[in-house]
């Protein structure tokens, strides 16, 4: 399986994903860059702040590679995800999916944030004016701290 699964504490280079899957045979690299915005449900956000339990992390990174590889046919995948501490405008997550043709790819890197969203051992925490809060998953609403 070709790819790059990992978890970074430093800013993340897109172009390093980006040339992890390209290759001569394949027609379409569909890319996802996830990054910090300044508000969250109506709330002002000033930093976000990334954990990992990064071992674990990167293997179940692997494991999506692995399951993208099974379901569009490409093995050609990277996960780059930033930890520690990030200002508003940053990426914090990195997908490249490269494959023979652009609805494989697309698709391929849908289904990777997806799944890494849901599984992946990696915490979130925003910072606001006023305190902070960990948020669970997509929709919910953050705890004050």
């Amino acid at each position: 399986m070709a790819g790059l699964y990992r978890i970074v504490e430093r800013p993340i280079d897109v172009e390093e994903a980006i040339r992890a899957v390209a290759g001569p045979d394949r027609g379409a690299i569909a890319t996802f860059i996830g990054t910090a915005r300044d508000h969250h449900e109506g709330r002002p956000v000033r930093a976000l702040e990334y954990h990992a339990y990064a071992e674990m992390a990167e293997q179940v990174m692997r494991d999506i590679g692995r399951e993208t590889e099974a379901l569009f046919g490409t093995p050609h995948v990277a996960i780059l995800h930033r930890t520690g501490r990030l200002t508003i405008g940053e990426p914090s997550v990195v997908i490249a999916v490269a494959a023979e043709h652009r609805r494989e790819a697309l698709a391929a890197c849908a289904h990777v944030i997806e799944r890494l969203k849901e599984i992946v051992p990696i915490w979130k925490k925003e910072h606001y004016a006023d305190g902070a809060a960990w948020i669970e998953g997509s929709g919910s609403t953050p705890a004050s701290t």
